[in-house]
């Protein structure tokens, strides 16, 4: 914390102790101008001054590159380069999609950044989020490095560091909004901005080349429910200084108008409260949503019911938001969800994760009768408080239909507004570009369709076109007061996580995962003499997920003579090589399979030396 401190007042001190000089100056040039006109030797002093104020035009350009967050949605981490400082702005990870089997977690590719970890001055944290934070403690993991965030976004920080044994090494510095940080060649301004997490902001990067605004996930939210409103004076004087660029969140790039307020869920939380009497409430919500739990703490308390927490990222997103002052609620309100049948059914309320349908959370298992805790009863009132990320609808709408089944009355998004968006639509997307001015523009995090409509929406406020930067991550966009441009490219993608592994299922071993899913296996287990390379057992061929061996007998003893005569040819041409037979075997069985079936089944040939 002293560090931080410390750190954060150089630049004030920078700009006091640098006016005394400026008026002496000053002072000077006004004598040298009288003096000047009558005498040409006087005249030289002048031109002095004048090569000074050319100095700026021979600093360097600033590099951005974004290692994560565009064409696609999470795993957002950008690196800036100014001469030989680095600056990393945060370190998300993104959930896996249907083509990553088995995987766990996603994380950015940290090669780049291992290569040049001396370099690099600080980590700055927009907020708390999965997808801006998610990441750090693979990132440590390889190297440390100083973490610069707001409060709440470093107390959740602080859980992912314990959680992985990381705390301890860790250098965080706890910074407020409207403090300044100097990290090497880099001053950076911490700007409030509004999004569906608390002390979420964006930053101002100031460099000799000029400085860069960049927004992270954001929205203009004009009734806040901890009503600090996002400091858009702060931005629009950046803007009348001059905004070299503008980095700009584009999630609701297509969506039109304005988003909506978070006080309007809560109106609709009283409304549904009131037709829930006499009956037990579950509200299932992003556990990072602080402004919403709040809202449904405080409706349960104005209608007398306890409150019980359930799913793992719920109950540690409340200990901390509660312990750090962001949560508050009235003593004896929250309960354990294990003692929630000493209660009226009547008097209670669940918030629990699983707003998305995953498999493993809370909700999921409680329509699936499969929670420790909590059984699904007939008349209780279910309220899905968020919106399915694109690709989820088909695991929301399962968990919907199996609390229908049971009984339940079920609200979601389409039925009333208990979820509003915590990003940016058009009109406030308008609004920032317009009183941040930028020389140049680069819509971030996004997939493609959303980083092209807000090129336009930038377009139809006057930036030029050829001042519009759509970039894919490892990009190195470089510019200066006279261009923008992409120059190179870095090592950059995405690195799977799956259980302790980190990086070592690649695209391989998701081929042979995505193989086994859709045609399964045959195994054809071989034993073979050593010395004589004869056959001494078998082909004996086993099938999973292929075909049900008893209802496909014959199929299954035409492929083992298939793969006998495979040998046989191996064996006449002295063909010994053990990865030779396993190819002949392969290739030969599979052929076979496919002219029958049309399915290709991965075949895997097994040879055990005797």
């Amino acid at each position: 914390m002293a560090q931080n401190k410390k750190e954060t007042q150089q630049p004030t001190k920078q700009k006091t102790s640098a006016k005394k000089p400026q008026s002496k100056s000053a002072t000077k040039n006004s004598k040298n101008t009288k003096q000047s006109k009558g005498s040409k030797f006087n005249a030289k002093p002048n031109k002095k001054v004048q090569n000074k104020t050319k100095k700026p035009q021979n600093t360097l350009p600033i590099k951005i590159i974004p290692l994560g967050g565009l064409q696609e949605i999470g795993k957002n981490i950008t690196l800036y380069e100014y001469g030989s400082d680095l600056l990393l702005v945060d370190c998300g990870m993104a959930f896996p999609d249907e083509e990553m089997p088995g995987i766990d977690i996603v994380i950015p590719d940290f090669s780049y950044l291992i290569s040049n970890k001396d370099r690099i001055k600080g980590l700055i944290l927009t907020h708390g989020h999965e997808d801006h934070i998610g990441g750090i403690p693979y990132l440590l993991k390889n190297f440390n490095v100083p973490i610069y965030a707001t409060r709440l976004t470093l107390g959740l920080v602080e859980g992912k560091l314990k959680e992985h044994r990381l705390l301890a090494g860790a250098q965080l510095n706890t910074v407020k909004p409207g403090q300044t940080v100097k990290l090497g060649s880099f001053e950076v301004e911490f700007i409030h901005v509004n999004h569906s997490i608390p002390d979420a902001v964006g930053f101002a990067i100031t460099t000799p080349a000029g400085t860069v605004i960049q927004t992270g996930d954001f929205k203009i939210d004009t009734t806040p429910i901890d009503d600090h409103v996002i400091d858009i004076a702060r931005f629009a004087e950046y803007g009348k200084k001059g905004v070299l660029a503008l980095l700009s969140d584009s999630t609701n790039a297509e969506r039109p108008g304005f988003t909506a307020s978070e006080r309007k869920v809560g109106e609709s939380f009283s409304t549904l409260f009131k037709k829930a009497e006499g009956h037990r409430i579950i509200v299932a919500t992003f556990s990072s949503n602080i402004h919403r739990i709040q809202q449904i703490i405080d409706e349960a308390v104005r209608c007398n019911r306890k409150v019980a927490v359930s799913g793992r990222s719920m109950i540690n997103v409340v200990a901390v938001a509660e312990e750090l002052g962001y949560l508050s609620v009235p003593a004896g309100v929250l309960i354990d969800i294990e003692s929630i049948n000493r209660y009226e059914r009547e008097n209670i309320v669940i918030i629990t994760t699983g707003s998305q349908g995953e498999p493993l959370s809370a909700l999921h298992r409680m329509a699936f009768s499969d929670h420790r805790n909590v059984d699904i009863f007939p008349d209780d009132m279910i309220i899905i408080s968020a919106t399915p990320i694109p690709g989820n609808e088909k695991l929301v709408s399962k968990v919907v239909n199996e609390l229908i089944k049971r009984g339940a009355n079920v609200v979601y998004e389409k039925m009333y507004d208990v979820h509003v968006s915590g990003h940016a639509c058009q009109e406030e997307l308008k609004l920032i570009l317009s009183v941040v001015n930028p020389r140049y523009f680069i819509p971030v995090h996004g997939e493609e369709k959303h980083l092209i409509k807000h090129a336009g929406l930038a377009e139809t406020l006057g930036v030029d076109k050829k001042n519009i930067v759509i970039a894919n991550i490892g990009d190195v966009i470089s510019l200066d007061k006279k261009s923008i441009r992409i120059t190179e490219t870095v090592p950059a993608g995405s690195v799977m996580v799956d259980g302790l592994g980190v990086g070592d299922v690649g695209s391989v071993v998701l081929r042979d995962r995505k193989h086994l899913a859709d045609d399964g296996i045959l195994v054809v287990g071989i034993a073979m003499d050593s010395v004589t390379n004869e056959v001494v057992s078998g082909p004996d061929i086993i099938s999973r997920g292929f075909v049900y061996v008893k209802e496909s007998e014959e199929l299954i003893d035409s492929a083992t003579v298939v793969a006998e005569r495979a040998l046989e040819y191996c064996y006449l041409h002295r063909i010994h090589d053990r990865g030779a037979i396993k190819n002949k075997v392969k290739d030969t069985v599979s052929k076979f399979i496919f002219e029958k079936t049309r399915r290709r089944p991965m075949v895997l040939p097994i040879i055990m030396d005797v």
